[in-house]
């Protein structure tokens, strides 16, 4: 009998897919994650692998390039399968070795010929350590912006009241010093950690969504990273095509830096993340994977003082299918890009601060459709819907001024009113601090 292996962590998705491969006569093996789908596809020698390419533990990508490094599966067709359909992803999965790539929800007329093509005759069988965080925590628990722009850092007169500085938030709770992405905003957060700790270790806990250059450009200016004296955990996902500790560490190589990581004094781990919930000390951790370009993921911070979603990064489902130029989305689509959006309404719901991509008005992100990034309009709607507390606009783009921010922050609060909730909605401002246990923000 054929033999199709489905390698996908959505339990329901994965059982729609057998069922309709079993009706069709092929013989199902399926898997949760990339480790199992491996063994699986290393015991069994699968005719078809089915990959999903965005997983907790192993991610697609990685699993793929282990599928075509096993030289008997040499023969086998390796079919991605996304709901992200950003050309950067495509080429990830191509360049990962795999064969053909499948947009979901997946159309059974495509899929079914697809690999009835590959059924011929089965190919031959062949003859770190996690540190302690723990520091002081002045003035309770709170979050504060040290870099809120997208895409590029852009100074100048125009920006000084929001800032130019790109992706970086600090949180202190339960007695941890949490950084949020090491975008330009990190330069001024290590001055100041250096200022305040003086000659006191620190044990640092830093959480990357992406790769993305806004969002890890900062880190070779991180003073505290040059004190021996000083912990450092960086924790991410894995990238499509490299591991964590290989992108800090290219960015840093000459001619594009003078110190390479190798020779920064302080004590850094790196740690792959492998579950989408972890802990940090005593605080709980989820992450979810963003609808953006490449292995992007948002994060969900429960602390005894209260809870913060990081969401810097994402384009919402809905609003991407049906604003895109062509034919209009199907009814599959349509409820698939629904399902994928309220997801992410399940993983934020009753969050007391939500930090959100918001970097264009809805007529703006007409012209950026499918760039991996949301509008205010969606952005309040989504908030609005999970019953967040307190809604954070971020990710401005490095083309809106203050005064453009200004527009955009009071069309978000008008709909808010429209839409009947007790939402509160500000726009992330570089030094602003928000206690955690507070009603609002306490200021610069």
């Amino acid at each position: 009998m054929k033999t199709v292996l489905v390698i996908d962590d959505d339990a329901d998705f994965r059982n729609v897919l057998c069922n309709l491969l079993k009706r069709h006569e092929w013989e199902v093996l399926e898997a949760a994650g990339g480790d199992s789908g491996i063994e699986l596809a290393r015991q069994h020698l699968p005719r078809v692998v089915l990959c999903d390419l965005f997983m907790p533990g192993m991610n697609g990508f990685k699993a793929i390039a282990a599928i075509r490094n096993e030289p008997a599966l040499r023969q086998t067709l390796v079919v991605a399968i996304s709901g992200r359909g950003f050309t950067d992803t495509l080429q990830s999965a191509y360049e990962a070795g795999a064969d053909e790539f499948l947009l979901k929800p997946i159309d059974p007329d495509e899929l079914l010929p697809l690999i009835d093509r590959m059924s011929g005759p089965p190919p031959p069988s062949p003859g770190p350590a996690v540190l302690p965080a723990v520091a002081p925590e002045p003035g309770g628990a709170f979050l504060r912006f040290w870099g809120v722009r997208g895409s590029i850092p852009a100074p100048g007169p125009g920006t000084v009241r929001y800032g130019g500085n790109t992706a970086c938030i600090e949180v202190r709770a339960d007695d941890e010093i949490v950084i949020l992405d090491s975008g330009t905003g990190i330069r001024p957060l290590g001055l100041s950690l250096a200022a305040e700790f003086a000659d006191r270790p620190l044990n640092l806990t830093l959480l990357i969504t992406h790769s993305h250059w806004d969002h890890v450009q900062g880190f070779p200016f991180f003073r505290p990273a040059y004190d021996s004296n000083n912990n450092l955990r960086i924790l991410g996902f894995e990238g499509a095509g490299q591991g964590l500790a290989r992108i800090f560490s290219a960015q840093m190589e000459s001619p594009y830096f003078p110190i390479g990581l190798g020779q920064v004094p302080g004590h850094l781990v790196f740690q792959e993340l492998k579950s989408m919930h972890f802990a940090i000390g005593k605080i709980q951790a989820e992450a979810a994977f963003m609808n953006h370009p490449g292995v992007a993921a948002g994060y969900r911070l429960n602390t005894s003082a209260g809870s913060i979603a990081y969401l810097p990064d994402n384009e919402p489902f809905v609003r991407m299918k049906t604003q895109r130029a062509g034919p209009p989305p199907s009814a599959e689509e349509l409820e698939f890009a629904r399902t994928e959006d309220e997801k992410l309404v399940r993983f934020i719901r009753g969050v007391d601060v939500l930090v959100l991509d918001s970097q264009y008005d809805a007529l703006e992100y007409r012209d950026h459709i499918g760039w991996g990034h949301g509008c205010v309009d969606d952005a309040v709607e989504l908030a609005c819907r999970a019953g967040v507390r307190k809604l954070f606009l971020f990710h401005h783009d490095p083309g809106h001024d203050d005064g453009k921010i200004d527009e955009m922050l009071a069309e978000a609060r008008k709909l808010a009113v429209q839409f009947g909730s007790p939402l509160q909605v500000e726009a992330a401002q570089e030094g602003l601090r928000v206690n955690l246990n507070a009603k609002v923000p306490a200021g610069r």
